[in-house]
Order: C-alpha cells, then structure tokens, then sequence
C-alpha cells in the first residue's frame, strides 16, 4: 500500500480526498467537475441501491424511467423552479458534429434544435407532462414511482461523492387526490431516509423542515435530514418535498373526483444521492481508512493466510474455503485473499484502508490450536477464538460493530450540539466548536440572510418534534416559539 493518510486533524479536506483515492473509491474524470466511481466504490452504492429500492417497494412504490433531455419551455411553467436551476442548468443547442475541412470537429451550425433541451438537474417537469396523460379520475391515483438516475447540475466547485456536475439519485414523483395523502407520503418518505440513514449507514440524523429561503425551488413544504460530520459541519442527507398543486397546475394535471368535480392533482417528490458515500466517509472513518458500518461494506469479512511452506498453505486454504462457504450460509459477504504476490502486512494495510468491518488470519499456530484471530477494523481490537462456531460468532460481531459504530457518531453529535442564547455567544461557539447550534431566530429571511452572510452558517432545519420553548431571537430579540438548528454545511 501506499503512504498512510495526512491525519483529520491537521487537513480535514486533504485527508478526505486522499482517503477517497487510497480506499480506491472514485477518481476524478477527463470531464471537469465529474467523477468515475470505481468498483469498491460502486459496490457501496448498489448495496445502498438495493436497500432503499427494497424500501421504496415495501412502501407501495414502482419503478420508471423518464427522459434525459427536458424541454426548455416546460422549466418556463414554474415560475420558481426554473429560477431555482437556472445557474445549474446544462442545455443542448445542436444535434451534430462536422469537420470543418481543416481537420477540426466542430458543432454543425445547421444542425441547431428547434427548442433547446435542458439536462436533466431533476425531473418535476418531464414527469408532470407526463403524468397529464396518466391522470383523469381519482381512480387512477395515487401514483408512486421512482426513478434511479443520473443529473446534471453544473457546480463550480465539487468534491468526489459530495457535490460533483454529474451524480447519480434516486427520485420519487407521487400524485395524491387530496392534501393530507400528499403530506403524509412527504412525511413517510423522510422517516424511510431516516430509518436507512441510521440502520443502515450507522448515521444518526435529525429530522426536519427546511425554512421558506431553503426549500426546494418549487415546494410548498421541505423536510430533510441532517447529519454531522466530524469536522463539525452539517450534511444534507436525504431531502423530502411536499409540493402542493404547483407541478399540477404549471402542466395543468387535473383529476375528476368522486362527486365528478374537476381538481388539480397534490404532489410530492424526494430523493437521496451518490453524496450518501461521502456523508457516510465522513461519519465514521479515521486516519487508517475508510470504517464501513457492516451492513454496507462490499466486504465484511477478509481470510488473509499468513504461512511459511506450501503444505501450510494448503491446510491454511482448506480451513479458509470451508470458512468462506460456512459464512455464505450466513448471508455473510466474505473474501479469502490467497494473492501470493502480496505479503500479509500489505494486505492488513490494505483491508485496513478500505474499511473492511472483519479481518480473519490463520497462521501456522492456529492450525495447531484449532484457532483462529479476528481483528475488528472499527475498534481494531484482536482476539483469538476456537474455529468452532466461528460462522455464529462473527455473525454477532458484525452486529455489534454496526451498533459500535453508530453509538460512536450518536455520541459525537451530542458532544457537539451545543445551545446559545446570543448572537455573540453563537459567533464564538461556532468558531471555537464546530458542529450543531440549537438557537432561537424570529422566523424571518432577512435575519437568517444576515446570520449566514456574516457567519456562514445556516439554518439546517426546523427539527421536527422538539420542544417548543418560547425565547427571544439571539439576533433581533423579537419572540420565538423553538429552537432551530445551525451549522456551518457541505
């Protein structure tokens, strides 16, 4: 393996993008501002794929697939959408190349479409001129469906997983005959986000509504979940849109009702993307690597063979193979690396870096003893056991390091959510402690604008379910009702 990382605590963005290429997870492209997902790096996101996909099923919802290429009049429609994307857009004006006879290809002038088509940054649009079709009575509603895909939104300023031009998502489109069906879903669909967040990624999040200035460009209401890092700053993790009758009405979707009353459609829609990878680096992992919580580690558990003659080698892979088939059984993603071009120190290294939850060795002293020593990467704690019942015991420890794990991060955003009465008080703690702030703010956008011109931090969420506590705005000391979480965030 290469040079160890620079630590956390000396470059925190460094070591993330070091971690990143060392852990052999993506790498940037010949296209700037985008990413290639490596292999290891993919197998995280189709186990994150699977799950959710299994979860948006078991919530009644269908998979589909929409258009890549959205026309430009149907972002026109919404009056606040299309100004929420327009900076990000990336649009297609010609359909062809030429030579231009001295040997250069360029765009074929003649060739410019009728009406330019945007590349997809989200699909509201496509999706509600579509839905106009599908929708005539209340018989045919709710529709639920979601789509993986790629967008596009065309940032200035990216980092692998967490804010490249082209990334990868999932997004659910939903019509709803009434308001209160709508809401309900938006709301479900956020607990879905939550429950895979913390079960799943280990990643405990808080639950909770964005203001009016931080919603997403065309919904009524948005709720999201929140995480911390530990640096100290926030990570949107998964975003949930109630979007009222807005989409339905800018395509015109309307449904006859069972008293045969015409009525515009109630949507929402919600998504979760490829920024999870790095949401999930960043919440767990440390200066040796990458801390997979094990329920999605491509690799759970690694055999690594240490020996010194041939005939050791082959009791050593004997035992490893009946191993591997034991833990199969257990539904237990397992590696026997037999690789003789590798000594064990560079596959311990190695393992080590991609975050490998499991690391299981046998060595000439364990086939004497029957043994086994397993090495768990989180803790890095080693301890040898009886190869009997060993399939079992790893089962549980799996268990236990996804609880370790997620503990670990629980315990560091308590450590780190801190509550301020005052503006000067809120300055100085977010300076000197990074991470969560539980402060009162008197609900309008001009004193949220001027916290976040002059701190840059911003309002999180609105967390659902806290107490209200009445209090005084840390800024202007006009009145409030609750608490609102601040960070600085990716």
């Amino acid at each position: 393996m290469s040079k160890g990382l620079i630590s956390r605590e000396d470059d925190y963005s460094q070591w993330y993008n070091e971690l990143v290429a060392k852990a052999d997870l993506a790498e940037h492209s010949a296209v700037r501002g985008c990413m290639v997902i490596k292999p290891y790096g993919f197998a995280i996101w189709e186990k994150m794929q699977a799950v959710l996909d299994q979860m948006f099923k078991d919530t009644g919802h269908s998979n589909a697939y929409f258009p890549l290429f959205i026309p430009k009049s149907f972002f026109s429609k919404e009056a606040s959408h299309v100004e929420g994307f327009a900076t990000e857009c990336a649009v297609v004006t010609h359909y062809r190349l030429k030579n231009d006879g001295k040997g250069n290809i360029v765009v074929d002038q003649d060739a410019k479409l009728e009406e330019e088509l945007i590349v997809r940054p989200t699909s509201e649009t496509i999706i509600w001129n579509t839905y106009k079709g599908w929708i005539q009575s209340y018989r045919d509603l709710p529709i639920l469906v979601n789509q993986w895909a790629n967008v596009v939104r065309w940032e200035m300023r990216t980092r692998l997983f967490l804010r490249t031009a082209e990334f990868l998502w999932q997004e659910g489109h939903t019509a709803h005959a009434t308001a209160q069906e709508a809401i309900e879903e938006t709301e479900r669909m956020l607990e879905v986000y939550a429950q895979f967040a913390e079960n799943w990624m280990a990643m405990p999040v808080v639950r909770g509504r964005k203001t009016a200035s931080e919603r997403f460009a065309g919904a009524v209401d948005t709720y999201c979940i929140e995480a911390l890092m530990q640096d100290g700053k926030a990570l949107q993790a998964g975003t949930s849109h109630f979007l009222g009758q807005n989409f339905a009405k800018a395509f015109d979707v309307k449904f006859a009702g069972k008293d045969g009353k015409l009525d515009h459609v109630w949507a929402t829609s919600w998504g979760v993307s490829t920024r999870l990878i790095g949401g999930m680096i960043m919440a767990h992992s440390d200066d040796s690597g990458l801390v997979l919580p094990p329920k999605l580690a491509p690799i759970q558990v690694v055999i690594i063979p240490i020996y010194k003659t041939e005939m050791e080698f082959d009791q050593i892979s004997s035992i490893a193979k009946d191993l591997v088939g034991q833990l199969k059984k257990k539904n237990i993603a397992v590696k026997y690396d037999d690789r003789d071009s590798q000594r064990p120190g560079y596959k311990f290294a190695e393992y080590e870096m991609k975050g490998v939850p499991v690391r299981l060795t046998i060595g000439g002293r364990d086939l004497e003893n029957g043994t086994v020593e397993i090495a768990r990467r989180d803790t890095k704690e080693k301890q040898t056991i009886s190869r009997e019942h060993v399939d079992q015991f790893i089962v549980e420890l799996l268990d236990d390091i996804q609880v370790t794990i997620y503990n670990k991060a629980l315990k560091f955003r308590e450590q780190n959510t801190r509550k301020v009465d005052s503006y000067a008080e809120f300055k100085r703690v977010l300076d000197e402690h990074p991470g969560f702030i539980l402060a009162h703010w008197d609900g309008t956008p001009e004193t949220e604008k001027q916290i976040k011109d002059e701190t840059k931090a911003t309002i999180r969420c609105i967390p659902l379910n806290s107490e209200q506590e009445v209090g005084q705005c840390m800024v202007t000391g006009k009145p409030s009702s609750q608490r609102v979480l601040f960070a600085r965030a990716y």
